[in-house]
């Protein structure tokens, strides 16, 4: 493993440029360049965070989800088009567990936007079932969903950012039950995917640091989505609340901060970390 040095231009400190208005080096901090790729992009969490990219100037943006996700969410898709007329929102048809499919979509993505700078990995899936009844084919599916095919597409656009040369972010999403065992709800696949997603974060970090490639995670907690919706779980969401400081879930613009801030230059010297955004439900 090569690191990097402190005269590497990829990994030093840059000089935020001095704007007319004293207020202007702060707008120029928090301002996202290039392209992103996202999977699970046609959910809730991934179309959020696909439109503070592109609202803190993002030039374009990749889609990467299932054929019915895509098309259960084409008219909020729509609505980014016609809200960022001046930037690229491009959409690919895939399964992240394919690694030839990943490996083809992020190839086409980059020819179509000249470039892919920001990856980040929405795309996973829950499963609550007591340990000793969980069957091998539902183990796999959580893990090749969850960590597997966060690693493909990685791999995939770690080398497209290599080639490249001008450094880029990748943010996997784990989770609180990454640190620590949901209550009442027994989900040991779920929360192993997600643990094993943190280790994979700070291997890349570690090794892909020389070439300005910033890794890093981040862990939500109960956020407002289908993954926690379903009978199942409204009869256990009361116990949720009351094991939590703010008494509530998340909403899922309340995770498109800590985004902007790893794809920008505020984040510039942040890599190999995870950072926690659960309404403090990581505490007890």
């Amino acid at each position: 493993m090569v690191l990097s040095q402190a005269d590497n231009p990829l990994t030093a400190p840059i000089v935020a440029p001095q704007g007319k208005e004293p207020r202007d080096p702060a707008l120029e901090r928090f301002t996202v360049r290039g392209n992103a790729i996202i999977t699970g992009g046609a959910g809730v969490l991934g179309l959020s965070n696909a439109r503070a990219l592109l609202e803190h100037g993002s030039s374009a943006v990749c889609l990467f989800d299932l054929a019915t996700s895509l098309l259960s969410s084409a008219q909020a898709i729509e609505g980014l088009k016609r809200d960022f007329p001046n930037a690229k929102v491009f959409t690919e048809e895939l399964d992240v567990t394919d690694e030839n499919n990943v490996r083809e979509a992020v190839s086409r993505c980059h020819s179509a936007m000249g470039s892919v700078d920001i990856l980040l990995c929405f795309a996973g899936i829950v499963g609550s079932k007591h340990s000793v009844d969980v069957h091998a084919d539902e183990w796999r599916r959580i893990v090749d969903i969850n960590l597997t095919g966060s690693w493909f597409t990685a791999q995939a656009v770690g080398k497209k950012m290599i080639d490249q040369g001008s450094g880029g972010s990748i943010m996997f999403t784990a989770s609180f039950s990454a640190h620590r065992v949901n209550f009442p709800q027994p989900q040991v696949a779920y929360n192993a995917s997600k643990g094993a997603l943190l280790q994979l974060k700070s291997s890349l970090a570690a090794e892909w640091a020389r070439y300005g490639i910033r890794v890093n995670s981040i862990s939500p907690g109960y956020m407002d989505t289908i993954l926690n919706e379903g009978p199942g779980l409204d009869a256990v969401k009361e116990q949720w609340y009351a094991r939590n400081p703010m008494g509530r879930m998340g909403d899922p613009t309340e995770l498109n901060g800590v985004v902007i801030l790893l794809c920008s230059n505020a984040g510039r010297y942040i890599t190999g970390s995870d950072i926690i955004v659960d309404g403090g439900g990581s505490v007890f």
